[in-house]
């Protein structure tokens, strides 16, 4: 899973899941991270054998997200913006899960992971799908919460 960064906060309960039948490939989930320049929302990412390889941070008007590798490349060389006109969080969090079951595979090749790409488990990318979008609304609204407490901004 990421590694927390010193200076950020992290609200509500961690969920991992797996992608392949292994363990190797899971794929994490922080119901909301809140940056130090005072944004955030949800952040999930896949990782492979504990390297994180593909993140999302669908945070809204700022959101984007991470390919190509992005513990190899880091945040900038890794940076993505969402599709024009996906500005809202749920509707990034939709297209974002949309993208690992129909490109996982692909994304893990290109970013040099050639055998977790191909053990990745349409089954287990479902489930663990299913399971983030269920474990968000379980954990209540967590961004009100981040922005009564001055941890990000509206």
């Amino acid at each position: 899973m990421a590694t927390m960064i010193d200076g950020e906060s992290y609200l509500g309960k961690v969920l991992v899941r797996p992608l392949d039948k292994s363990g190797d490939v899971t794929i994490y989930l922080w119901p909301v991270r809140c940056l130090k320049s005072k944004m955030g929302g949800p952040t999930f990412g896949v990782d492979v054998k504990g390297e994180e390889v593909i993140r999302y941070d669908p945070h809204g008007p700022r959101g984007h997200w991470h390919k190509g590798g992005y513990d190899k490349l880091g945040a900038g060389g890794s940076h993505t913006e969402f599709p024009d006109g996906l500005t809202d969080t749920e509707g990034q969090i939709s297209w974002a899960l949309g993208q690992i079951k129909e490109n996982g595979s692909e994304m893990l090749a290109e970013a040099g992971y050639p055998d977790a790409a191909k053990a990745l488990d349409q089954e287990l990318v479902g489930a663990a799908s299913e399971a983030i979008i269920a474990h968000l609304a379980e954990q209540g609204d967590l961004i009100a919460k981040a922005i009564d407490e001055g941890l990000i901004t509206a």
